[in-house]
């Protein structure tokens, strides 16, 4: 059992039928969002109990939940041979892969910017990795519930069946690699986004068949992973969404 923390994670969760039980909500609270979440749960025959403020916090104590909680089963995972399934819905699929990122709230930041590109599937390394936990769930703002997650022990053979599947492995990396903006990314691709300190493992760069990073003007080095995330997403959507072929 896990918790949805949050006005729009839980309306989100509810939209996209996940398996949710119970919903509370802090007695007196208003608003289109809270009468949102109301009518979805009624439609879907979910329980939604309004508690006092003493009882409400002996569900969750957390200062940031809105008011508002939903209990649902463990979160669903898929595996690779969906994921590489689902991406050929479209002419040129992207696959986000998150190579021991360890901070939720960086991770729930990439998948809220994911889905906003119109990414689908989201492959992650189970170990030295975050847990797709309350934080990771209320960070991406419900966005979790639309993504097809999958979590992968050995990613350099996860790389090898991309390959195989026709993908092409583009990674980011500080060390040598190109300009971001000299790839021509109207391909299928498999992009990956390594660890907030460490960035991605040196197996997985050596299995990329592009590298890039981005140009830093100023005297900081670095980015924030889920900023640089966004960055290297939206070039790529942007360069496929002006093709004319683009599905």
């Amino acid at each position: 059992m896990k918790m949805i923390i949050g006005r729009k994670p839980v309306l989100e969760a509810l939209n996209s039928n996940s398996n949710i039980s119970q919903v509370y909500i802090l007695f007196g609270q208003k608003g289109s969002i809270i009468d949102a979440i109301i009518i979805a749960a009624k439609k879907r025959g979910i329980k939604v109990n309004q508690l006092s403020v003493e009882k409400f916090r002996q569900i969750n104590s957390d200062k940031n939940n809105q008011g508002v909680i939903a209990i649902r089963s463990e979160q669903k995972f898929y595996k690779l041979d969906e994921i590489i399934s689902e991406s050929k819905n479209r002419k040129y699929p992207i696959i986000l892969i998150l190579d021991s990122i360890q901070d939720p709230h960086n991770v729930g930041a990439i998948l809220r910017t994911a889905e906003c590109c119109g990414i689908k599937s989201i492959i992650t390394t189970l170990h030295n990795s975050a847990p797709m936990n309350e934080t990771v769930v209320k960070t991406s703002a419900g966005a979790i519930e639309h993504l097809k997650i999958c979590q992968v022990h050995n990613l350099a053979n996860t790389i090898d069946e991309l390959k195989k599947a026709g993908f092409w492995i583009v990674g980011s990396f500080l060390g040598k690699s190109k300009n971001y903006l000299e790839i021509d990314y109207k391909i299928p691709i498999a992009f990956i986004v390594g660890n907030e300190e460490k960035g991605i493992r040196k197996l997985t760069a050596e299995k990329c068949d592009y590298l890039v990073h981005l140009p830093m003007y100023g005297k900081i080095q670095s980015l924030n992973v889920s900023v640089a995330t966004g960055i290297f997403l939206y070039e790529i959507v942007r360069q496929q969404t002006e093709s004319p072929q683009h599905q």
